[in-house]
C-alpha cells in the first residue's frame, strides 16, 4: 500500500465511514469490521439502535460477545480494557455482565472483577458460575504477579547473617549454592548437579512470636478495586508462616473473612461491596480482636469517608496507636494510586502521627516489608515520591 493510500485508511479510520458509500477510500474487509466495531460504540445518533450493516451493541448477548471478539481482535488487551470501560458507561453495559455469555468474552481485568461482585446478588445461578471462573482467572494471574514479590518482601523470619547446608527448597540461596559446586559441572547436561546447597537459616518462631497484621478494608462502592487488591495480598500473607494475618471488610455491617483466605476466590464472593460506612465500628471490631498490641499491625483501608461517629475513630486510632499497635491508612490501593478521600478527616488521623497516604499494588509488598520491622513508614513513602496527608495546620 502506498503511502498516499495508507494515510487515507488512517483517515477514513478515524472519522467513520458509511459503509453503504459510494466514494471516498476503500476499506479492506478486516478495516471495515474494525471500523464497524468502533462506531457501533463511538458513532453519532440512537445508541440503542443498530444501524444497518453495523454490529451495534443494542439487542442480545451473542451480538454483544461478537462485537467483543472484534476488539480483541483488532486491538490489544490494554486498549480492549478501555473500550470495554466507555462501553460500560456509553451503552449500560453493566446490565449484560449478567450474562453468561458476555462474560465468556469480556477481557477480565481487575475493574470487571469489582463490577462482576457488586452485582453476584442479581445473577442468575448459571451465571454465578461463568463469574466464578472469569474470577479465578483473573485472581490467578494477580497472585502469578504479586505472590513471590510479597513473600520475599514479607519473610522477616529469615536470618540472613547465618546460613546452613541443609536449607528448606524456599530458602536455598542460589547464586552461593551455585559458585560453590561449579567443580560439579555436568558438560553433558549442561547443568550444575549441587553436591553442597547453602542456605538462609530460618528462624524457629512461635505463635505467640508472630506479628499480627490485620487488614481493615471498606467494602462502600468507591473502594472496589482496593477490596478486591486488599483480598489478594490478604491471601498471600495467610500463607505465609511468619505473620498471622486477619482480613475483615466493612461497610455498616462488618464481615470478617479470615477463616477463608485459603482461596481468595472465595474471599472476593464473601465480600458485599457498596452501602454506607462505619469505619468506627469495623476498627473497634478490629481492636478487640488484637491480642498482642506490640506485635499488632492495622492497616486500615478506606477514604475516610465516614456515615458513623468521626470523633471516636479518631479517638480509638489515638488509643491503638498509643498501645503500641502500628497504625497505617491507605486511602487507595488501586493501580493508579490516586485516592478520592475525605481531607478533613485524613488530617486529623495524619496529626495523631498514623502515616496517611496511598499506593499502588506494586508498593504494597514494600509497605508491609517497611511496617513489619517498624521502620519509618512516613519515609519510607516520601522515599517512593507518595504524598503523604499532612496535619491540620
Amino acid at each position: 500500500m502506498s503511502e498516499t493510500d495508507e494515510r487515507s485508511r488512517r483517515w477514513t479510520l478515524a472519522l467513520g465511514v458509511d459503509p453503504d458509500a459510494q466514494s471516498g477510500f476503500a476499506l479492506s474487509d478486516s478495516d471495515r469490521r474494525m471500523s464497524d466495531a468502533l462506531t457501533a460504540l463511538y458513532g453519532d445518533g440512537d445508541d440503542d439502535a443498530p444501524k444497518k450493516g453495523r454490529g451495534g451493541l443494542g439487542g442480545s448477548a451473542p451480538r454483544v460477545a461478537k462485537w467483543l471478539g472484534d476488539i480483541r481482535e483488532f486491538f490489544p488487551a490494554p486498549v480492549v480494557q478501555v473500550i470495554q470501560k466507555d462501553a460500560f458507561e456509553r451503552k449500560g453495559l453493566r446490565q449484560m455482565l449478567i450474562e453468561p455469555e458476555f462474560l465468556a468474552t469480556v477481557e477480565a481485568d481487575v475493574n470487571l472483577i469489582a463490577d462482576l461482585v457488586s452485582l453476584r446478588g442479581v445473577m442468575p445461578d448459571k451465571t454465578k458460575e461463568t463469574a466464578r471462573i472469569v474470577i479465578a482467572k483473573v485472581v490467578k494471574e494477580l497472585m502469578e504477579r504479586l505472590e513471590r514479590r510479597t513473600a520475599d518482601a514479607i519473610r522477616g523470619a529469615l536470618n540472613r547473617s547465618q546460613r546452613t547446608n541443609r536449607p528448606r527448597f524456599s530458602d536455598i540461596d542460589w547464586p552461593r549454592t551455585i559458585k560453590a559446586n561449579l567443580r560439579h559441572y555436568q558438560a553433558e547436561h549442561r547443568t550444575v548437579v549441587p553436591e553442597r546447597l547453602i542456605g538462609f537459616l530460618r528462624q524457629q518462631r512461635r505463635i505467640v512470636d508472630l506479628e499480627e497484621v490485620v487488614l481493615c478494608v471498606d467494602q462502600s462502592g468507591s473502594m472496589a478495586t482496593s477490596v478486591v487488591y486488599a483480598s489478594i495480598f490478604a491471601a498471600v500473607m495467610a500463607s505465609l508462616p511468619v505473620v498471622a494475618t486477619k482480613l475483615v471488610c466493612f461497610d455498616t455491617a462488618i464481615v470478617d473473612l479470615t477463616e477463608e483466605l485459603a482461596d481468595p476466590v472465595e474471599v472476593l464472593f464473601g465480600v458485599q461491596l457498596g452501602g454506607g460506612t462505619d469505619i468506627n465500628r469495623a476498627v473497634a471490631y478490629c481492636e478487640d480482636r488484637i491480642e498482642r498490641p506490640t506485635k499488632a499491625h492495622l492497616i486500615l483501608i478506606t477514604d475516610l469517608y465516614e456515615g458513623g461517629n468521626a470523633a471516636a475513630l479518631v479517638d480509638r486510632l489515638a488509643r491503638l496507636s498509643v498501645r503500641g499497635v502500628n497504625v497505617i491508612v491507605l486511602l487507595a490501593l488501586t493501580d493508579t494510586g490516586r485516592p478520592s478521600y475525605d481531607p478533613a478527616l485524613s488530617a486529623k488521623v495524619a496529626a495523631l502521627g498514623i502515616p496517611v497516604f496511598a499506593c499502588t499494588p506494586d508498593q504494597f509488598p514494600d509497605l508491609m516489608a517497611t511496617a513489619l520491622k517498624r521502620e519509618d513508614v512516613a519515609g519510607w513513602a516520601a522515599d517512593q515520591d507518595i504524598k503523604l496527608i499532612r496535619p491540620e495546620a
